[in-house]
């Protein structure tokens, strides 16, 4: 039987992504301009949001054996291209207004990508990358319009609900995945398994993220009020909530198994669930010990998720989750959403005001939702298509579809 190559992207890829880049250049050139303010400070916070979009994610999802160079690479393609389109679609939001780039801005933009990594995390193995490509335009389109909609109608600020993209990310590219199943790669492919060397690679995407997500939860806040015990009050929770959340997930992962060991997926991916939690609440801890109390949960709620929700998924509702986002992101998430509600109620004097707080906080969360969902199908749909030439089922999760090997070359 004569092998099965991989479909050529050469007619598709550099064909979108250079179209792409000649429209963000011409927006640029009309419509855009730089205003020279500078901060040291929100220079620092800029960097480490940086470290974490393009490496701690770039090595993240590496613990597959055969997809480092692609989960390297396509982690850098969608994120270089998520950072450029957010910023022009918020500027569209703005006209006739011009659009001004800060670094305060450039943040905001890395997190819309933070966003689209996300949801890359769920399907990642599965698609190429002129699909992840269009994949993070729509989730981008989708999670600023959904940032716009809350605004106008309920009149939120914006730091209230930017951190509202880990719930959308998470959602967003299940929503995704389930609308591209497919019976030849489900619930499990055969290349989908590690190894020691790439698992070391992905834990070290990990730490990078477990160190910097302090600063990626203060960033926002840092930049517009310019309050600087705000911030602290938020670093110093997220630090403790993801201390609390990792010894957590390493303690239940020995649970978990019959004979009292570790599992790396567990601790490469629910000691991030604190950070995560805390991120969601976007507000301050009365006492450090709330933040501790977060991180236990969100540590609990990740460890059992990944133990026992992602393989329902895959079984029961034929979703497939490569990087078991749902319990990273979408759970704790969710938890962060609950943990802020609580916390603003009890401030409250006036049952009803708390039932209105509480009303209006649910709309906000149920708009999200609603919005990622949809968003997720209609994309899921459009990467359907055969124009895209998705890889075929053989060839998921393998570099070689998409990377040339030299020493894998046949020589003529």
């Amino acid at each position: 039987m004569a092998p099965q190559y991989a479909p050529s992207l050469r007619s598709r890829l550099p064909v979108v992504a250079l179209l792409l880049e000649t429209i963000f250049i011409l927006f640029f050139a009309f419509y855009v301009e730089v205003q020279h303010i500078f901060s040291i400070t929100f220079y620092a916070e800029f960097q480490d949001v940086h470290v974490m979009v393009f490496m701690g994610f770039g090595f993240l999802s590496t613990f597959l054996v055969r997809y480092g160079f692609s989960s390297t690479g396509f982690s850098l393609l969608v994120a270089a291209l998520a950072v450029q389109w957010a910023i022009v679609f918020r500027v569209l939001l703005q006209l006739p207004y011009p659009g001004r780039i800060t670094i305060e801005r450039l943040v905001l933009a890395e997190m819309s990508a933070f966003s689209s990594l996300i949801s890359m995390g769920v399907v990642i193995g599965k698609t190429n990358p002129v699909q992840l490509l269009l994949m993070s335009l729509m989730e981008v389109t989708g999670f600023i319009l959904n940032e716009w909609l809350i605004q106008t109608l309920l009149k939120v600020k914006l730091k209230h609900i930017i951190m509202y993209l880990h719930i959308y990310g998470a959602f967003f590219g299940i929503m995704t995945s389930w609308t591209l199943y497919r019976k030849g790669i489900e619930p499990r492919h055969e290349k989908e398994k590690s190894d020691r060397k790439m698992t070391l690679f992905s834990f070290f995407g990990t730490l990078f993220l477990w160190i910097f997500w302090p600063s990626f939860n203060s960033a926002y806040l840092l930049n517009k009020d310019m309050d600087f015990a705000v911030p602290l009050n938020v670093i110093c929770s997220t630090y403790l909530a993801m201390a609390v959340s990792a010894v957590t997930a390493i303690a239940l992962s020995v649970l978990f198994n019959p004979r009292g060991k570790l599992n790396m997926r567990h601790v490469q991916n629910c000691i991030l669930a604190g950070g995560v939690a805390v991120g969601g609440t976007m507000s301050t801890f009365p006492q450090p010990w709330v933040a501790m109390a977060v991180g236990l949960s969100a540590g609990i709620m990740s460890t059992l998720g990944h133990q026992y929700i992602k393989p329902l998924m895959e079984i029961v509702f034929k979703c497939h989750d490569t990087c078991s986002i749902l319990s990273v992101h979408g759970l704790p998430g969710i938890l962060g959403w609950f943990v802020r509600l609580f916390l603003q109620i009890a401030n409250f004097d006036s049952t009803t005001i708390a039932v209105r707080f509480t009303v209006y906080h649910i709309l906000i969360l149920l708009i999200t939702l609603a919005s990622s969902l949809t968003m997720g199908v209609i994309t899921g749909i459009i990467l359907k298509w055969k124009l895209w030439r998705p890889p075929q089922d053989r060839k998921c999760f393998d570099d070689q579809a998409f990377w040339k090997f030299p020493h894998l070359a046949k020589h003529e």
